[in-house]
């Protein structure tokens, strides 16, 4: 089957409030671009140095999702163009990305982190640090945009485990978008659980291998 394929085959099943962001770690620009040609145009990195690359070298009307674990060091890098920041998974981190934000006159959008799964090495906020950021963050960081929230389930067959927390993060989105009309997308769900994330209430997945083949570790 061509990636081709397998991204409207996944697209079928999508509502159409939900993005569906391409996945292109370890895969090759032309591999973006054959998307690209057909009209998709979110597509997620989870490395700075590989969105840099492939920013540099691909068309510029492409939506670029950070999607891993970022260093503050590094968000100066992605600041002049990245189109949503997935992984704010501190206060200092996003103290960071509005400092970089304002040094290149923009807003930058970002999801904030919630850390719902059974594995301690996944990162994320707890719903009491998140709570407390939305209160002020409009105040304390005005070149950001807190547009949702995003979260990575365990790593498990137990598909039980799995719906109890995309449900949890869910009933956190419901909750926080009364409080802030900004609040509009939950990106949960990945190439293993993105099905039962869309029927949890996602409406953003993040999928790589199940469009773009087993990943090539570099």
């Amino acid at each position: 089957m061509s990636i081709v394929h397998n991204l409207r085959e996944i697209q079928t099943g999508l509502s159409a409030n939900a993005t569906l962001v391409a996945v292109s770690k370890t895969k090759p620009a032309e591999a973006v671009m054959e998307l690209y040609r057909v009209g998709h145009l979110d597509f997620g990195e989870n490395k700075v140095q590989e969105l840099l690359a492939k920013y540099e070298a691909l068309p510029k009307d492409i939506r670029w999702h950070l999607i891993g674990h970022l260093q503050r060091n590094k968000v100066k890098y992605i600041a002049p163009f990245v189109h949503l920041i997935h992984s704010v998974d501190s206060e200092n981190l996003l103290r960071e990305i509005d400092k970089q934000a304002a040094k290149n006159e923009r807003r930058i959008s970002c999801l904030i982190q919630i850390h719902i799964a059974e594995e301690e090495s996944k990162f994320g906020m707890s719903e009491e640090e998140a709570e407390q950021i939305l209160k002020n963050y409009k105040t304390d960081y005005p070149n950001v945009e807190i547009q949702g929230l995003m979260g990575m389930a365990t790593f498990t067959e137990d598909e039980n485990r799995i719906r109890k927390e995309f449900k949890y993060l869910k009933s956190l989105f419901d909750q926080f978008k009364i409080q802030n009309s900004e609040i509009r997308i939950l990106s949960m769900g990945m190439s293993g659980d993105y099905k039962i994330a869309l029927e949890e209430g996602s409406n953003m997945i993040r999928v790589g291998s199940s469009i773009f083949g087993e990943r090539e570790y570099l």
